[in-house]
């Protein structure tokens, strides 16, 4: 299949799409077919990623205003009934949008700010896969969940606190689902960790880095593609690292 229709048709939701990897995601999947659902907290903060696919031609998207930290589950059934309506199933879910929180050790940590970390991080990734899993078992062929991962959720580190934990927890949710749809759906879950990439997030924890010394979110794109694509169908309950040539 030529690669820049290895998304053709497909649906896919795209959390934390405004900015960083979403935002590059967003237009890598667009780019090669897809039908972008682009989730973020404000309609502002979207209509730049929504202009640019636009602007190209590509399958029009749709803006989803969602606030991860204060939406109740009601909100989450009528994001699923909407993508019901709409297109009837779900192909693609990335979970991307996540917040650093506090970088200090444990026994000073703002319990608000832990609270708030674990809601955006883990509590919303959790409403809103198990809210859309019927949607994405509704793909005539398969579905990807890919959940966005750190290096600091595999190990842990000193002063990482609830980015660190949060982490830690996806990659608990990703393997639980990963082994409870493994024989009994067409829907596959994995987690990629991206590396050391320029983003708003690594500015903040690493202040004193040189951006120059990152790659770029687009240098990820292959991957993703190649993880939401039916070329990636056989992978499931994976904890990736990004690679420069995906298989």
């Amino acid at each position: 299949m030529n690669i820049e229709q290895r998304l053709k048709d497909r649906v896919i939701l795209v959390t934390g799409a405004s900015y960083g990897i979403g935002r590059a995601a967003s237009l890598s999947f667009a780019s090669q077919g897809a039908t972008v659902i682009l989730l973020a907290r404000t309609e502002e903060s979207l209509n730049d990623v929504y202009d640019e696919i636009e602007k190209n031609g590509w399958p029009k998207a749709v803006i989803v205003p969602f606030d991860l930290e204060k939406a109740p589950e009601e909100a989450y059934f009528q994001l699923r009934d909407m993508i019901g309506e709409e297109f009837h199933r779900l192909d693609g879910l990335l979970l991307n949008a996540a917040i650093l929180g506090q970088k200090t050790p444990i026994a000073n940590y703002n319990w608000q700010v832990w609270e708030r970390v674990m809601q955006v991080n883990v509590n919303s990734q959790f409403l809103m896969a198990r809210t859309l899993l019927p949607l994405l078992e509704e793909s005539p062929k398969d579905a990807s969940i890919l959940f966005t991962s750190s290096s600091v959720g595999r190990e842990g580190r000193a002063y990482w606190g609830a980015y660190g934990v949060s982490k830690f927890a996806i990659e608990g949710l990703m393997q639980t689902m990963a082994a409870e749809l493994e024989n009994t759906s067409n829907v596959r879950v994995n987690s990629i960790n991206p590396g050391a990439t320029r983003t708003q997030m690594r500015a903040e924890a690493y202040p004193a880095e040189d951006p120059i010394q990152t790659k770029l979110p687009d240098a990820l794109m292959d991957q993703y593609t190649y993880l939401m694509s039916s070329d990636s169908a056989s992978i499931n309950g994976q904890a990736l690292n990004f690679e420069a040539s995906p298989a």
